[in-house]
């Protein structure tokens, strides 16, 4: 018998191809993600009660198509014939190819360039992920009124770039295949550490991610930096049982207990960035993969290789010239040579780009700062964490960096 679990999972899987399909067809997303909804309340009342179909996209569909006639026939009794034929073409499962391009193809739609980031990384969990609005609002701890006038905006500003529910060709299915993939990187970002709230993470949202990122790895094999974002996904969010004590306080990676990490997804990882390494130059996911992956192949913290680390942080920095990315290179740099060249190496990356003033890099800086000032027992290591607690509203973040000031200090009045 199947769960309610089992059951919520199997529908948010189907989702996306369903929506692809009524799009496809109907050409309205709007109308046509209304009617997926419909569709899904159904199934989930009528399957929970009568069980499963024998073939759930199908029966999916062709409920959706009926939704879709009744919300058409509301606005335009004109369309009604084409309507009829469209339920009658629903009745027959649509083939295996068209239901995966169909789903990349919705990929892209939520991707397209008339669209902010914001505004595609909110779409993208709504109409491909399955979010309700009330769970991606809680996700980016905003108003669900202000997330629900995000999404419908987005949508708007697709009607009225005339987008098309077709697959665009090779030169820009290749360009919004990559903004696909930053959409889902923010997306796993978010669940691993949220941006606020009082838990470290989200691990329904990070998992949301690693979802989608299989279903898009499984519709465009040919693409390694799908394939690397996806390892790199696997890598760190091995480390997530570990990374919280049992008052649900960070762990930081330096002592975390590695029997804690989650082997297979490990192993999985590893084994996907292995194979797609060699293919071309490796980009930014596949870069930060190989990151990850010097971290897992370490049995403990001291024998983490940080020099090799460092060297594949400054051919990342090439590929992806980020303040993010830069911290991490000093990271590497004061954990392979020592935190006094970290924090030269801080100084001058600083004064080239400006990392302390940047409103998006300051928290992450003082807390760079203020851990390699604690190694050197600098006594205003304590003020540097206690300003970089002040620029964080994750409170599982902000209560570890207020514990490593009372440490740093207690040092220091000793």
């Amino acid at each position: 018998m199947t769960g309610p679990t089992d059951l919520e999972d199997l529908l948010r899987t189907e989702a996306p191809y369903v929506l692809g399909a009524l799009v496809r067809r109907f050409g309205r997303f709007e109308a046509a993600e209304d009617a997926v909804q419909e569709a899904l309340l159904d199934a989930s009342v009528q399957w929970a009660r009568d069980g499963i179909p024998a073939n759930p996209r199908s029966w999916l569909t062709r409920i959706g198509y009926r939704r879709m006639v009744d919300l058409l026939r509301a606005e335009q009794a004109a369309h009604r014939r084409e309507l009829q034929v469209g339920i009658a073409e629903a009745v027959t499962p649509a083939g295996r190819a068209a239901a995966t391009d169909d789903s990349l193809t919705l990929l892209l739609l939520c991707c397209h360039p008339a669209l902010s980031r914001t505004s595609q990384v909110a779409l993208t969990l709504r109409a491909v992920g399955g979010l309700t609005t009330t769970e991606i609002a809680h996700a980016y701890g905003v108003p669900e009124a202000t997330m629900g006038t995000r999404i419908s905006r987005a949508k708007q500003s697709l009607r009225k770039a005339g987008v098309r529910f077709t697959p665009p060709g090779e030169a820009e299915r290749t360009e919004r295949i990559a903004a696909v993939l930053d959409v889902l990187y923010l997306v796993f970002n978010e669940g691993y550490t949220a941006t606020a709230g009082a838990a470290l993470g989200r691990v329904d949202l990070a998992r949301e991610a690693i979802r989608l990122t299989r279903m898009l790895r499984r519709i465009a094999p040919g693409e390694p930096e799908v394939a690397g974002l996806l390892a790199l996904m696997l890598l760190t969010e091995a480390r997530r049982p570990a990374r919280t004590d049992p008052d649900l306080g960070l762990v930081p990676l330096a002592e975390q207990d590695r029997t804690q990490w989650d082997r297979a997804l490990l192993d999985e990882g590893l084994a996907l960035l292995e194979e797609v390494w060699g293919t071309g130059d490796p980009g930014h996911f596949r870069l930060q993969a190989a990151i990850a992956a010097v971290h897992a192949h370490a049995e403990s913290a001291a024998e983490t290789d940080w020099r090799e680390i460092l060297g594949l942080y400054l051919l990342l920095e090439r590929t992806l010239p980020t303040a993010p990315v830069r911290l991490g290179r000093v990271v590497a740099a004061a954990h392979a040579f020592g935190p006094m060249v970290g924090l030269r190496l801080l100084d001058e990356l600083d004064a080239e780009h400006g990392l302390a003033g940047d409103p998006l890099t300051a928290q992450r800086f003082l807390a760079v700062r203020a851990h390699l000032l604690d190694q050197r027992r600098d006594p205003s290591a304590a003020a540097q964490f206690r300003a970089a607690a002040e620029l964080t509203a994750n409170e599982a973040e902000r209560g570890y960096l207020l514990r490593r000031a009372d440490q740093a200090r207690v040092i220091v009045d000793s």
